[in-house]
Order: C-alpha cells, then structure tokens, then sequence
C-alpha cells in the first residue's frame, strides 16, 4: 500500500501545485525555465503514476475488504464511466456545448470516474485509490473555478457539431475501454 500511496502523494502532489502552491510554482517556472519545469513536472507526474500502477497491483495482492457493494452499483459504474468519457473528450474536442457550459469537463470526468468506482469497488486499495482522486479533483474543480472567476475567464460557445463529436468519440472510447482494454489492461471486465 506503500507504493501506491507514494505515487499518489507524487501524482496529485504535482497536480495540485495551482491549488496549493500557484505562487511557489510561478517561481520555480521563473528560476528554472519554463521548459526545465515542464521537464521536472513530467517526470514527477510520471514516476507518480508508474508508481500508482504499480502500488496499485502489489495492493490487490493482499486485499482488504472494507465493503461489498451490491451488483446493480457495479453496473452502474459503467454509466458514470460512460459520462466520464464524455466528459473527457469534451476536454479535448473543440468548440463543444459541454465545455462551454461546465468549463471543466476533464476534472469533472475524474470525478465521475472516481465516484462511479468508489461505489462499485468495496477494497481498501480501490478506496484509497479513488478516493485520493475524487477528493483532488473536488478540490481542483473549485480552485480552477474560483480562478476562472478572478481572472474572468470566457470559454468559447460550442456548436452542435463539435458536441455531437464530443459525445460520439466519448462514447466510442468507453465502448473500447469497456469491453476490450480494460480487462487487458487492469485484469478486470467491467461489461458483461
């Protein structure tokens, strides 16, 4: 549990420098270079998240269960998970009605992600894990709002187009995640 919770205090701890530590980041970008910070940034975000995985796969090694959650949950997770990858693409598709309205959507999709498998997983691992991201991204999404308003922020208007892209690509991820990557990349099956 070790590993997992050192990956995460590095992947977190590096995302959550606008949060906590905007001035202190500034500085750094300002002393080091913005490209010896976006170089020291990825690498810490990096080792964060090999150290998750990996954290993540000794932990299941010895399981604690916390909590068993009934079976209509766990399928429910794959509609939080759907919404999320939506969400997800509306991050990266431009000129979408999501972004335009939410401002955030790939905060908010680690959210739903997070919450969804809090709710369908029972072990101490997954609690650690999705937990220490929907906390973060609760805390992100605040922050990152509470920044759009000081700083006025204006977020383009999306079109119809760009928002029927945004949920058919969201949509045509989850199905391959769903039912194929998933299972060959964390060693579980979500969808039945």
């Amino acid at each position: 549990m070790s590993v997992l919770i050192l990956g995460l205090v590095l992947f977190l701890g590096s995302h959550s420098l606008r949060i906590f530590a905007d001035g202190w980041r500034k500085r750094q970008i300002a002393r080091l270079g913005e490209k010896k910070w976006k170089l020291l940034y990825s690498l810490t975000a990096i080792v964060g998240f090999v150290l998750i995985c990996w954290g993540f796969g000794l932990a299941r090694h010895e399981p604690v269960l916390l909590y068993t959650p009934p079976a209509w949950l766990m399928r429910l997770n794959a509609l939080f998970t759907l919404v999320a990858f939506v969400l997800l693409a509306a991050a990266r598709v431009p000129r979408n009605g999501i972004k335009a309205r939410l401002h955030h959507p790939q905060v908010l999709a680690v959210k739903t992600w997070a919450f969804g498998h809090l709710l369908a997983t029972g072990m101490l691992h997954d609690v650690v894990l999705f937990g220490a991201f929907l906390l973060w991204a609760v805390a992100l999404f605040a922050a990152s709002r509470r920044r759009d308003r000081r700083e006025g922020a204006v977020y383009p208007p999306g079109t119809l187009k760009g928002t029927v892209i945004t949920v058919v690509a969201g949509v045509v991820a989850w199905a391959v995640f769903a039912l194929w990557l998933h299972a060959l990349l964390i060693g579980v099956k979500p969808v039945m």
